[in-house]
């Protein structure tokens, strides 16, 4: 039995059941993250969207190994601190029973005892911050891996979005009304290639998102939940704007459906 549901009863600790399907599966996820790829590489194959699926695929592969590293305790690194602790509480302990001998022999009153006072808070207090700083490299070590793999998720979402920037669906709207100028870009997409391109882009977003998410399923620390929260935010932004084409391509008839 676990130390607090002793002092809290098991009432006030109860833990929450772990379901077949109550968290995500990170070998569930790399499936479909290639399977997508081959979709787009199938439909649209001189398309760069391709590629860097196949990018986020591989950041898929990185998360996969850090995932179980996040969630088992490294081992060397608990035993390098605990003995560090160790030692550091035993050069506190001589040091006290050799300011105490001291003491007890060369007195001069109650000058002396404040000082040897004040120098033993100080040493507590310097132990204190000493064992608080080892005893969390552990946390900052795994923080520093999620926090790494979560830039590089949130740089790849620009770089989705930056895709489908020109995937303007207003000018099918505009049909023939609608003149380039000589810096437009090409636009050789029939309203199905688009809204399918489009749907891969959402699609991307939206694995982006979940493998954020995998970085705070094993690992229970808020810096790391807000980066998370941060991608989750920034992927859903740009999902939305992504949707509003597909909502108006969908106003441009038929053809698009399916």
């Amino acid at each position: 039995m676990h130390w607090m549901d002793w002092i809290l009863g098991n009432e006030w600790s109860m833990r929450l059941p772990k379901g077949k399907y109550s968290e995500l599966r990170p070998e569930m996820l790399m499936t479909t993250l290639r399977k997508l790829q081959h979709r787009i590489s199938e439909r649209f194959p001189e398309a760069g969207l391709g590629k860097v699926c196949l990018d986020l695929t591989e950041l898929g592969e990185y998360g996969f190994k850090i995932y179980k590293r996040l969630r088992q305790p490294i081992w060397g690194l608990r035993i390098l601190t605990g003995l560090s602790i160790v030692t550091l509480i035993l050069v506190v302990v001589v040091m006290g029973i050799r300011s105490i001998d001291i003491f007890s022999h060369q007195s001069n009153g109650w000058s002396d005892f404040l000082q040897g006072l004040e120098s033993a808070i100080n040493e507590v207090i310097f132990l204190s911050i000493a064992i608080f700083f080892l005893g969390n490299s552990e946390m900052r070590f795994k923080r520093r891996l999620a926090l790494r793999s979560l830039h590089a998720l949130r740089s790849l979402a620009h770089v989705v979005d930056m895709h489908q920037l020109t995937k303007d669906p207003a000018v099918i709207l505009a049909g023939t009304n609608f003149k380039p100028t000589e810096s437009s870009p090409a636009r050789s997409m029939t309203p199905y290639q688009l809204t399918r391109y489009l749907e891969y882009c959402s699609e991307m977003l939206s694995l982006t998102s979940k493998l954020a998410a995998l970085h705070v399923q094993y690992l229970d620390d808020p810096v790391v939940l807000g980066a998370v929260n941060d991608v989750e935010s920034l992927t859903q932004g740009l999902s939305n704007k992504i949707w509003q084409k597909i909502m108006i391509l969908d106003m441009a008839g038929p053809e698009t459906a399916g």
